[in-house]
C-alpha cells in the first residue's frame, strides 16, 4: 500500500454477442443465478441478499479459476433491466475488475450483448495477472459464451465442457 514506486494499471476490452432469443429472454441470462442454465460450472454462493433474487448491491462469491487465487467476490453494482443493463464488481487482493452488460434488441428474435471487462491491478502482481486474464478471456472474443448461451436458448440446457 505504501509503495510509492507502484503505478496501477487498466486494461478494458468489450465484445458484441449476437444471441438467438428476444431480449425479455436473453437480459435475465446474465443475472447471477440465471447463468447457472447456461455456464456449465457456474455455481455462485449468495451472501446477501437470504434470498436468491437479483437486485443492486447483491454480493455473492464464486471459485477462482487460477492464478494463485482462491476466490472472487462480487457485487451487483448496477441493476436497471428497464435498461437491460447489468454490472458486476469483482475484486480479489491483487486486482478488481468491472463486467458490464448492456442488451439491446436488434429484432423480435435476436438479443445484441455488448459485454465490456475492465481489470484494475491492487498490486504489481494484479496488473500481470489482468494481462494474462484479459489475452485468455477475449482470445476467441468471447465466442464461447455467445456458443453456450445460443445452445442454451435452443436446447434449454446448459453446453457440457468436456
Amino acid at each position: 500500500m505504501g509503495d510509492k514506486a507502484f503505478r496501477a494499471e487498466r486494461l478494458s476490452k468489450r465484445a458484441v454477442l449476437t444471441l438467438n432469443g428476444p431480449i425479455g429472454k436473453v437480459f435475465p441470462l446474465f443475472g447471477a443465478i440465471e447463468e447457472k442454465k447456461w455456464a456449465d460450472g457456474w455455481n455462485p454462493v449468495v451472501l446477501y441478499p437470504t434470498s436468491e433474487k437479483l437486485e443492486e448491491g447483491m454480493v455473492f462469491t464464486t471459485q477462482a479459476h487460477g492464478h494463485g487465487e482462491t476466490a472472487y467476490a462480487w457485487i451487483v453494482s448496477k441493476y436497471q433491466p428497464e435498461n437491460h443493463l447489468i454490472e458486476y464488481v469483482v475484486s480479489t487482493p491483487n486486482r478488481y475488475w468491472v463486467i458490464a452488460i448492456q442488451c439491446v434488441a436488434s429484432s423480435d428474435t435476436e438479443t445484441k450483448a455488448t459485454v465490456r471487462y475492465t481489470f484494475t491491478g491492487l498490486t504489481v502482481l494484479g496488473n500481470e495477472i489482468n494481462k494474462v486474464a484479459v489475452e485468455k478471456m477475449y482470445e476467441r472474443n468471447l465466442e464461447d459464451w455467445e456458443v453456450a448461451i445460443n445452445h442454451y436458448l435452443t436446447t434449454g440446457e446448459a453446453l457440457k465442457h468436456h
